[in-house]
């Protein structure tokens, strides 16, 4: 009789199942062992210089520097709901700095784990307090919604986003499923740089969207990954979220300072809930602290310190726009730079949305065999969806890709 593995028997977790890596963190597990100097890594979420190499920004950098420089720092507890100069400072960034709902105290922010702590802190608060457990995601939209969600305690629906046919929003769909939409759900939305399509509604359309969910007495709950990041306007990016302010009712916004201050590892973020009253947005915030508590009882303090000392100086607050403007115009020059590729090889199709998407990431709209043909024969990584980072293209690797793409369209339909 063939032996055990004697480590193995004594495993209490013998019988577990290797689960299969996560879509998109798998793509750089498999870049990291392509040998190929050709290779290229598409899949990651995260900005990257023409060099390809990932980016700390110089404001970053003093910022820091203040920090480590300041003797009276010290490495205390913060509190349940985080650093307040930072949840201050972040609501003025997302509201504006003339808010009503600010200045008449009617918002609670709490400082979170970057965009995906405050997304689940914010779905937990739901699913214990709002009367309406259902909400409704963008199809498609990023992998981490349906899970945040659905572990948090709430029912997943989705409604119509992207249109394959004319790689654009599908508005009508997104219109109809909103309107069929059981009274009083949440509703997700991206307020900029829709991921992973790069395909954001039009002022008038967002209009018909707020329009529309305020008559169902519908609960917008915005994801803002990407506040700067898109246009290279902090306010333009914010346009979304300020429309559903200023009509006075209630909205929630999720934060993320990972990609316009590329504090990535530093997990900063915020969730603001806007509410009816200054009284009520007291309550909530109490609530708010029972769901922080159990989970991860107070945020980190580095992070969120790096972020309010370069939003209270005004120098270094003009220094970030700057950099941040030059990373979103890098983007907009790599969708540019592929689009004229594509056109010079002749590439069949109408590749136009390359350069009407934005943000750090394009649907393609190559499909997933066509991804797999690149990924072997050009060493190309990318979700299989036909999602690509813009930030992980250079002018040194927009050929490889044009190629790639070229062949794979006319030799694969």
């Amino acid at each position: 009789m063939a032996s055990q593995n004697p480590n193995e028997s004594l495993s209490v977790f013998s019988n577990i199942a290797q689960a299969p890596e996560d879509p998109i963190l798998g793509v750089t597990v498999a870049f990291n062992k392509d040998q190929s100097p050709l290779k290229v890594n598409l899949g990651v979420g995260a900005y990257r210089t023409e060099e390809g190499k990932p980016l700390v920004l110089n404001v970053v950098r003093k910022a820091e520097q203040l920090l480590v420089n300041d003797q009276s720092r010290v490495k205390e507890y913060l509190p349940i709901t985080g650093l307040a100069d930072f949840n201050k400072l972040s609501a003025k960034l997302i509201f504006g700095a003339d808010s009503p709902a600010i200045q008449e105290s009617r918002v609670t922010t709490v400082q979170c784990l970057s965009g995906t702590g405050s997304l689940r802190v914010g779905g937990e608060f739901l699913a214990r307090h709002y009367h309406e457990r259902t909400i409704y995601i963008p199809q498609p939209t990023w992998g981490n919604h349906p899970k945040i969600f659905t572990l948090a305690g709430l029912s997943v629906k989705t409604y119509r986003y992207y249109d394959p046919s004319t790689r654009g929003l599908n508005f009508q769909g997104l219109l109809e499923d909103l309107t069929a939409a059981t009274p009083g759900a949440i509703v997700l939305l991206h307020a900029c740089a829709h991921n992973p399509t790069g395909v954001d509604p039009t002022v008038d359309q967002w209009e018909q969207i707020r329009r529309l969910m305020r008559s169902k007495g519908l609960l917008p709950f915005f994801d803002s990954a990407y506040q700067g990041f898109a246009s290279g306007s902090l306010d333009a990016d914010a346009q979304s979220v300020r429309m559903f302010v200023a009509d006075g009712g209630e909205c929630f916004a999720a934060q993320s300072y990972a990609k316009n201050m590329g504090l990535y590892g530093e997990r900063v973020g915020a969730l603001s809930i806007v509410c009816k009253s200054a009284d009520v947005a007291g309550r909530v915030e109490s609530q708010l602290k029972l769901v922080i508590r159990p989970m991860y009882s107070n945020p980190p303090i580095h992070g969120a310190s790096i972020v309010a000392t370069i939003l209270k100086n005004s120098e270094m607050y003009n220094e970030w726009t700057m950099e941040l403007k030059a990373m979103a115009d890098r983007i907009i020059s790599m969708r540019q730079q592929l689009f004229d590729a594509l056109q010079t090889r002749g590439t069949p199709g109408d590749w136009s949305h390359i350069i009407k998407q934005i943000g750090m990431f394009t649907f393609t709209g190559l499909n997933s065999e066509q991804v797999a043909f690149m990924t072997k024969e050009y060493h190309i990584y990318m979700t299989s969806d036909g999602r690509i980072s813009m930030a992980g293209l250079s002018s040194r690797t927009v050929p490889h890709l044009a190629d790639a793409i070229h062949v794979a369209v006319t030799s694969m339909t």
